[in-house]
């Protein structure tokens, strides 16, 4: 479990202004690793690394081997721990961490934020994101059967949704596709996205750009709506909130409503 003292530190952290708040934030996390997994943390150098370079470190093994050899291997690790029973304890450190840094992500400075979605958040992410072994298994039967292949876009991609087709084009590559299915998931929205209308230019006309909304999810802004329309729209949420879209915390969410 975390220490006792990790709240009153994240506080006392957030407390000290945005200037610095990541890096501040990231010794706790590294702290906490440490004291869960020691050996795991001396083997990654983790007292060397920072909030930027933390998640190079994470992925930089994976990303030096081929992802279906990996994926098999992971599995059989995954198997080899559910029949012993065993919890790696690096792997639910950082799992239960997410929670506790999501509350600084709303303190962040620009330059910091920006940060923590390139390092930081990516590892969390990784980390809660789990797969169930079934759907690998079904991954690798797919590749076994030459089904199905990775190809690498890099960070810097663009993608055109055509009437019969969808072409993405990459740094080195363009790919061609009649049937294209996003599954990249949700992401963070701004006022200006929102679909309704007349809500929409309500929004905006408060000079923000995401909604602010109370402890119940009730918008606070603009006053002829405070209290009045409950707005718990994951992309709208997101912005301050980013690992609000496990199921956990939208059952969370629901019962703040319900109330």
């Amino acid at each position: 479990e975390s220490r006792p003292s990790l709240p009153a530190e994240m506080e006392q952290a957030i407390a000290a202004g945005s200037d610095g708040l990541l890096d501040r934030v990231f010794e706790l996390v590294a702290q906490e690793i440490t004291l869960a997994d020691p050996l795991w943390s001396e083997n990654i150098a983790l007292h060397s690394l920072n909030a930027d370079s933390f998640s190079e470190a994470w992925f930089a093994k994976r990303q030096q081997h081929n992802p279906f050899h990996w994926a098999l291997d992971n599995l059989e690790e995954v198997e080899r721990n559910k029949r012993a029973r065993y919890t790696v304890p690096w792997r639910y450190a950082i799992l239960r961490l997410h929670e506790a840094v999501q509350a600084m992500v709303p303190h962040l400075n620009d330059h910091d934020r920006e940060r923590f979605k390139n390092g930081l958040a990516r590892v969390f992410i990784d980390c809660y994101a789990a797969i169930p072994s079934e759907s690998i298994r079904r991954l690798l039967a797919l590749r076994e059967a030459g089904v199905i292949t990775i190809l690498a876009l890099g960070h810097d991609y663009e993608m055109a949704v055509e009437q019969q087709k969808t072409v993405i084009t990459s740094e080195q590559n363009r790919y061609t596709f009649d049937v294209f299915i996003d599954a990249r998931g949700q992401k963070p929205l701004k006022n200006k996205d929102l679909p309704f209308l007349h809500l929409r230019e309500q929004l905006l006309a408060t000079g923000e750009e995401i909604p602010e909304v109370g402890d119940d999810y009730t918008l606070r802004e603009p006053p002829e709506v405070r209290g009045r329309i409950a707005f718990a729209a994951i992309p709208w949420l997101m912005h301050d909130q980013p690992f609000v879209q496990g199921i956990t915390a939208c059952a969370e969410i629901g019962a703040a409503i319900a109330k």
